[in-house]
């Protein structure tokens, strides 16, 4: 038996050993064995997808459009996402404005309110005795 067979996925006294021995010294060891062990073989399975996929440009950034989505073949489709998307584009510009009016609404009725409590302590100060001047 070989230590390359030994290690193999699965539950075994090398591998169980090994995970054991990963958590004792850094627990990120221990943890990435057990993680060979539940899923070890399946990995080659996910390196081959990712692949593939990455071949295919599912995973290739901005495309068709630069909306991230490439284009589907169907040019109606097509022409329909893109009108739908510009107007959720525009939708959200006018959003974002009224958000921008709105927060300058709150800061200007923070700064009314700000003037007039100045305004109402300014105005109440000189009435009561100070306690400076009775010491």
């Amino acid at each position: 038996m070989t230590s390359c067979s030994a290690i193999r996925p699965g539950w075994n006294p090398m591998t169980i050993g090994l995970m054991v021995l990963g958590f004792i010294v850094f627990w990120p060891l221990g943890l990435a064995m057990l993680a060979y062990i539940v899923w070890g073989d399946r990995f080659g399975e996910m390196a081959r997808d990712a692949r593939d996929q990455w071949r295919s440009g599912a995973w290739h950034g901005p495309s068709g459009g630069g909306h991230g989505f490439g284009r589907t073949g169907n040019a109606a489709f097509d022409e329909y996402r893109e009108r739908e998307l510009k107007r959720l584009e525009e939708e959200r510009a006018r959003l974002d404005r009224m958000r921008a009016e709105f927060d300058e609404f709150l800061r200007e009725l923070r700064r009314a309110r700000d003037q007039e409590e100045f305004d109402r302590f300014m105005a109440n100060r000189g009435r009561g005795p100070r306690p400076e001047a009775e010491a």
